[in-house]
């Protein structure tokens, strides 16, 4: 199995030490890549004065961890697609992974939050899920049209490139056919290309049948965090049908998905909850607001009044939360239930103090990790 870093920089009254939570930061994913993790994630958030979640650019994040760290790869859980101009996002994750030496996970999303969508790319709009939906797919094609090394064009329903009508004469740039047509540019090259050929790896977050059928069908693998095990099977077995349909040949249960779980590893199972469920349930009460508590249901079972969001009730369906026995216990459930090949954890929550976190994750690699790994986790 692989294991990661899911990262989602939150530190409630904490706005004011930054650059301390910064260096913290820093710590747990120098710490991971030493420990034999195979990649770190980071999020993206815009205008969090709550403090719960406040990363705003993952690919700068990932540029400052890539400096720091030898091994581990760099992902994004996620750039939000939809609120980036595609050639940016295109050309940002190009340097990240020359930076990085070919280190780049590229993980997309389309965006949850109104109040970021709406200031940043009122076309994003998650109340128009038909459109965010299209915009983000649209993103993608250029993406991956952008990271191919070639001359290319566009038009789409959002975007077209290059702009038309740009005309182009220079000594030092001959107008050759390769992208001009009587002195007009018709077609650009985004530079530096990826590392990586054809591009880095592309992950997105998904959930729906929808999402993960899009997901599957076209190559991408799939980033999953909330449900129990029993409602993962069905989900786990929508990617593996599709993705063997669409590439025509047989995918395993488990391969090409990432799965989040909330990890803490303490010395007994009071410990682990005592120092862990305040900074938990302050993640899950903010998400849930908007979510709800649908994602979190078993298989077949109907969400009524009488379901109610605490820790008992997730740690009976998503968490893997106490000692290392008993969280390896989980772990290896999920493998043999879902084959598991890659999982994120999530020890980060807002107000956690760091040297909490640090801890867990020393016993998580001392403990815990050794029992599913064989040769390192670098792989």
């Amino acid at each position: 199995m692989r294991f990661s870093i899911f990262h989602n920089l939150g530190a409630p009254g904490r706005l004011g030490e930054y650059a301390e939570v910064m260096n913290e930061a820093r710590e747990f994913a120098v710490t991971a890549d030493r420990a034999g993790f195979w990649s770190t994630w980071y999020t993206e958030h815009h205008f969090g004065h709550e403090a719960i979640e406040i990363t705003p650019n993952p690919v700068l994040m990932g540029a400052d961890i890539a400096a720091r760290t030898e091994h581990i790869r760099i992902g994004q859980a996620a750039s939000i697609a939809t609120f980036w101009h595609p050639l940016r996002l295109a050309e940002d994750i190009a340097m990240l992974d020359q930076l990085s030496g070919g280190r780049v996970e590229v993980g997309l999303g389309r965006g949850l939050y109104g109040r970021e969508a709406l200031n940043l790319n009122a076309l994003a709009d998650p109340r128009d899920q038909e459109q965010n939906r299209a915009l983000y797919d649209e993103t993608v094609e250029v993406l991956r049209k952008a990271w191919s090394g070639e001359f290319f064009s566009h038009q789409g329903r959002f975007y077209e490139f290059p702009a038309p009508g740009v005309k182009w004469n220079h000594p030092l740039s001959p107008a050759t056919p390769d992208y001009t047509d009587a002195g007009v540019i018709t077609k650009m090259q985004v530079t530096p290309f990826p590392v990586q050929r054809p591009h880095p790896p592309l992950w997105q977050v998904i959930d729906s049948p929808r999402s993960i059928k899009s997901a599957a069908a076209d190559g991408v693998q799939g980033l999953f965090w909330l449900p129990p095990v029993s409602a993962l099977k069905e989900r786990f077995e929508l990617y593996r049908d599709t993705a063997s349909q669409a590439s025509g040949r047989a995918y395993a249960l488990g391969e090409g998905i990432g799965l989040v779980r909330d990890v803490y590893v303490a010395d007994t199972m009071e410990q682990a909850r005592a120092e862990f469920e305040e900074a938990l349930m302050t993640t899950y009460r903010w998400i849930m607001h908007w979510r709800g508590l649908s994602n979190l249901m078993e298989a077949g079972e109907e969400l009524t009044d009488a379901h109610e969001l605490s820790f008992d009730f997730l740690q009976g369906r998503n968490l893997l939360v106490g000692t290392p026995e008993y969280v390896a216990e989980k772990i290896a459930e999920l493998r043999d239930e879902v084959g598991l090949e890659h999982l994120l954890l999530w020890t980060t929550h807002p107000g956690l103090p760091h040297h909490n976190a640090m801890r867990s994750l020393e016993l998580f690699a001392e403990k815990v990790m050794p029992q599913f790994t064989t040769g390192g986790g670098h792989g």
